[in-house]
C-alpha cells in the first residue's frame, strides 16, 4: 500500500490515549485496518517526585496531537473525525483537506520517540562544573557560557553567560544547553 501517509490529528488534550484506542477499535470493527495502520502518540519520559521517590512517567510530547498512518480514502477521514475526542486533522485551511507530513518530519518525530524512550530514566548529569556549554533554547539561545553549579534534584544547571561583557548567571535545564 503506497497510499499510506502520516497525518497529524488534533484531539482534546489529555484524551490522546482514549482517541488512539477508539480509532484502533473502530477500524478493526469496520475491517479497515489496512487503511489506518498505525496510531502513534509521541511520548517523552519525565521523572516525577512522588512521596520523595523519583517515578518515571510518560507524557505526550505534543499534548493534544496524535500521528496517524493512514490511507485517507472514501469514508476514512469522516470516520476518524467522528471519533470522540478528535477535533480535526491538521490542514492548511480550516476544515480543509488533511495535509500529510513530510517524510523527514515523520522520521524526526518517530526518531525523537526512540530518543525519548531511550532517554535514561536517571538522566545522569551530562555536564560538569567548569565545562563550556552553548545555550540552545530560550531567550539566550546561541550564547556560550560556563557551567557554574549543578542542581541534581531539579535537573538544572547554573550557567554564567557573558552578556555585554559581564558574567550573568542563569538557571537552565539540561535540555536548554549542549556541550560546545
Amino acid at each position: 500500500m503506497s497510499d499510506l501517509k502520516w497525518y497529524v490529528l488534533k484531539s482534546i488534550s489529555g484524551q490522546e490515549n482514549k482517541v488512539k484506542t477508539y480509532i484502533e477499535n473502530e477500524m478493526k470493527h469496520l475491517g479497515f485496518e489496512s487503511f489506518v495502520t498505525q496510531v502513534v502518540i509521541p511520548m517523552e519520559k519525565v521523572i516525577q517526585m512522588r512521596n520523595g521517590k523519583k517515578v518515571p512517567k510518560e507524557k505526550p510530547y505534543y499534548p493534544g496531537y496524535l500521528m496517524v498512518e493512514a490511507n485517507l480514502v472514501g469514508e476514512i477521514p469522516h470516520i476518524i473525525k467522528n471519533i470522540p475526542g478528535v477535533i480535526s486533522f491538521l490542514s492548511l485551511t480550516k476544515g480543509g483537506d488533511p495535509v500529510p507530513m513530510r517524510k523527514s518530519e515523520v522520521n524526526r518525530m518517530l526518531g525523537r520517540m526512540d530518543e525519548l524512550s531511550e532517554f535514561a530514566v536517571e538522566a545522569s548529569i551530562p555536564f560538569v562544573v567548569g565545562e563550556n556549554v552553548k545555550v540552545i533554547d530560550g531567550p539566550f539561545n546561541g550564547f556560550n557560557g560556563t557551567v557554574e553549579k549543578i542542581f541534581e534534584d531539579k535537573k538544572k544547571i547554573e550557567v554564567s553567560v557573558m552578556i555585554f561583557g559581564r558574567k550573568t548567571p542563569m538557571e537552565l535545564n539540561y535540555m536548554q544547553v549542549e556541550k560546545v
